[in-house]
């Protein structure tokens, strides 16, 4: 259960994790529920998970409040621009909410809309109540389809087949654009 919470949080709330699958691991973890090969029930799971996303999102939150400044006096350069922060800003100001509650079921973004949300200074109580509600949904989401994929008879010899693609599917983009970006750089 700690690496679940771990990698739940590192996901969202520490920048050098974004590559983490943790919506694989939650789908896993509710289908293991579901096989009874998982001690914990699916109620527990999200409880916990959920707080360890809505905690990472306010560490991401807070560390973006705390690297403004230094931003917005930053010079430009290769992988930053002035015209980012502008640009998010009115992002936020435009969608904001959805996309602080959405941002969650992409990945890599997941990483990234909390650290932007608090450098653009959205509003905390704002962030903080779209952020639980994504949270929440993010993680009833991928725990509960875990669990209901893992309820069906049919599937349950397969159970370590579908874990095993779901990752690599939900890894493999991360994977692809992390390729590009060290090809062009």
């Amino acid at each position: 259960m700690l690496f679940l919470i771990f990698s739940v949080y590192g996901q969202i709330g520490l920048i050098f994790l974004f590559f983490l699958p943790s919506g694989g691991f939650m789908f896993t973890a509710g289908m293991l529920i579901a096989a009874g090969r998982y001690h914990y029930d699916l109620p527990t799971l999200c409880m916990l998970l959920t707080i360890a996303a809505i905690a990472g999102n306010i560490t991401g939150y807070i560390f973006g409040k705390k690297i403004a400044p230094y931003l917005h006096t930053r010079q430009d350069s290769r992988f930053f621009k002035q015209t980012y922060l502008i640009s998010a800003q009115r992002f936020f100001q435009k969608h904001g909410s959805l996309a602080i509650a959405v941002a969650l079921f992409f990945p890599v973004v997941r990483t990234f809309v909390p650290i932007v949300a608090g450098i653009t200074k959205v509003h905390f109580n704002k962030f903080l109540l779209y952020a639980a509600v994504g949270s929440l949904f993010y993680v009833v989401g991928f725990s509960l389809t875990g669990y209901l994929i893992g309820k069906v008879p049919l599937l349950k010899p397969y159970l370590n087949y579908i874990t095993i693609g779901l990752i690599l599917l939900l890894t493999s983009p991360v994977l692809v654009r992390l390729v590009k970006i060290v090809k062009n750089a």
